[in-house]
């Protein structure tokens, strides 16, 4: 019997209690679920996201128990944007709000810390109006989750103007750079305990680990390779996909690959790069960006740079509104 089910049937009875006793009964499902805490998680925190994926696992009838598959990532990637605003006061798309709010009706979090819209999304409100297909496209765009990223075709683009500034704060590096150093330390472990830097380390799950035991996430980019323009001398082959991973909105690395999974395994390895130098800084660099500069926020180490950057995949500073081009 599914979790939800036994809370509509449970009456007055706490939730935790609830939880509790379900998992006592499926043990296997406890030690499953367990895995999926991350290393800086409160008790408190991790038991609200516990019962969130829990509540929602039936609403995902293709997730086995041990297995990892694409509805498996979606359920996590909800549940840390839910608990991201619960406890840190996160903020999402309204779409990405609602459908939280949706899936989180009925969990009770003791003593919540306040933000401006915690208890709005702590209560019971009417179910969203918002499409399936809506909430998925700006799921998409959001910052996910452990392991659900954005895999939007960002050269499909529509006839719509975009938006886009001239660039982030100048502020913006050294409000980055706390976090940045956190991570650096978080990686630094974590490749020691994996031997060391290599070829053959799973390098997506190393970077995905580490961002999230700092309680963040990534977020990720695909296009077609056939659709970006001003790429480096050489790269003449029109088959496959890039890939672009950022973090808090800075850029860590690109990646080239003949499938979205090869890119993405690609640009995590760049990205874990930086992270072999004494320390690593995030500046404001200029790049290209369809087909106009533009300042970015970047993640470098100390190493000087022989080529310039691969055009951005994304750029998530928008204010005016310029026309769609290429990229």
């Amino acid at each position: 019997m599914r979790l939800k089910t036994l809370t509509r049937m449970a009456g007055e009875r706490s939730e935790q209690s609830i939880v509790s006793e379900y998992l006592g009964q499926n043990p296997q499902l406890a030690q499953w679920v367990d895995t999926f805490r991350g290393y800086c998680e409160s008790n408190k925190q991790w038991f609200a996201r516990r019962e969130f994926i829990l509540r929602n696992m039936e609403a995902f009838p293709t997730v086995e128990q041990g297995v990892s598959n694409s509805s498996l990532d979606r359920l996590l990637s909800l549940s840390m944007v839910w608990a991201n605003h619960v406890f840190l006061g996160c903020s999402y798309p309204a779409a990405i709000m609602d459908k939280i709010k949706e899936m989180g009706e009925g969990i009770v979090v003791q003593d919540p810390p306040v933000h401006k819209t915690t208890k709005e999304l702590l209560g019971k409100g009417k179910r969203s109006a918002t499409t399936q297909g809506d909430a998925d496209s700006c799921l998409k765009r959001a910052k996910c989750g452990p392991n659900e990223l954005d895999s939007r075709p960002a050269g499909r683009t529509s006839a719509r103007p975009v938006s886009q500034k001239s660039g982030p704060t100048p502020q913006a590096p050294a409000e980055h750079q706390p976090f940045f150093n956190r991570l650096y330390k978080a990686v630094a472990w974590k490749l020691v305990s994996a031997g060391g830097f290599g070829p053959n380390l799973d390098h997506f799950e190393i970077l995905r680990s580490c961002v999230e035991s700092c309680k963040q996430t990534l977020t990720c980019v695909f296009v077609p390779l056939k659709d970006i323009t001003g790429l480096p001398a050489g790269r003449t082959q029109k088959e496959g996909h890039v890939c672009e991973i950022r973090c808090q909105t800075v850029y860590m690395g690109t990646g080239y690959g003949r499938d979205e999974s090869a890119a993405k395994a690609m640009a995590s390895k760049e990205a874990l790069k930086v992270f072999q130098g004494r320390k690593v800084t995030v500046k404001i660099c200029r790049r290209r960006y369809k087909g106009k500069d533009v300042e970015d926020l970047m993640l470098l180490d100390e190493q000087p740079r022989s080529q310039g950057f691969p055009p951005a995949l994304s750029y998530p500073f928008q204010d005016e509104q310029l026309e769609d081009g290429s990229l």
